[in-house]
């Protein structure tokens, strides 16, 4: 196996998703792009692909850029629905970084004509 194979294969968000404190007092908006996700479709096993938009104002913490990448590249081998996808993201960076407002924007590309855009706001809630 590939080093890359293994950082994401054994990838544990509970220990890998390195989180930072946040330095600056003043509300400013982090926004991330993440254009390769990948998750096997529970039912048949095919991948789906996604582009995942975060966007969120930091309290205390902000996430690190490689983890937030391993994090999402750990999906890669996962069976779950792009519903499931989308919301454990997004609960995994409100629980872990408990920000003053987070959205995100899980966009697949079609397949077998449909198109799937799930988003979650924390201002909408």
């Amino acid at each position: 196996m590939k080093y890359g194979e293994k950082e994401i294969r054994e990838f544990d968000v509970e220990k890998d998703l390195e989180i930072w404190p946040n330095e600056n007092e003043k509300d400013y908006l982090i926004k991330i792009t993440l254009p390769e996700f990948m998750a096997l479709c529970p039912r048949s096993g095919y991948p789906d692909f996604a582009t995942i938009y975060v966007e969120y104002t930091p309290d205390k913490y902000v996430v690190e850029l490689k983890a937030i990448k391993l994090y999402i590249n750990s999906f890669m081998f996962q069976y779950i629905s792009h519903e499931n996808a989308a919301n454990k993201i997004y609960d995994t960076l409100w629980e872990k970084l408990s920000p003053k407002n987070l959205k995100l924007v899980a966009d697949f590309k079609p397949r077998g004509n449909v198109h799937t855009v799930i988003e979650i706001d924390s201002t909408k809630q």
